[in-house]
């Protein structure tokens, strides 16, 4: 399995909500450099928090659900993405969960989150999305 971990871009400062900040202009560069990354990859889903999201123009549409939230239970999300069955997928979310995440599939434990900045996008494979077994092969930080 091919598993790749995009953190948001920048977003604005402020909105009435955390989930309404949408991304400013040198946020949504970041992404779409980063996504540069994914062109030519088989991705068969790309899941996304329910948060405020720009579509970046995959040809993949986007799947929102509720457990890629920035305070998820990273074994939630574990299971979550066992039960989708798939072999290529790409999750775009927030911190603290991006860097929990990617920690526990790499190490096993929650004590080393990946230095996930804005952007970032973190590249795994493993045979399985389980705690510790997965490798981390890349992670590509946004300018």
């Amino acid at each position: 399995m091919k598993l790749w971990v995009l953190r948001h871009g920048e977003a604005e400062p402020r909105a009435n909500t955390d989930a309404e900040r949408r991304l400013t202009a040198h946020g949504r560069e970041q992404v779409l450099h980063s996504a540069a990354y994914l062109l030519g990859q088989p991705l068969q889903a790309i899941i996304a928090s329910p948060y405020v999201h720009d579509t970046l123009g995959f040809a993949e549409p986007v799947r929102t659900v509720p457990w890629l939230t920035p305070e998820s239970n990273v074994q939630q999300v574990i299971g979550e993405i066992e039960r989708l069955g798939l072999e290529h997928v790409l999750l775009v979310s927030h911190q603290p969960l991006v860097g929990s995440l990617v920690g526990m599939l790499v190490h096993g434990h929650a004590q080393q989150p990946a230095p996930l900045s804005t952007a970032s996008l973190a590249e795994l494979e493993g045979g399985w999305p389980l705690a510790g077994l997965m490798n981390l092969l890349a992670l590509h930080h946004a300018h």
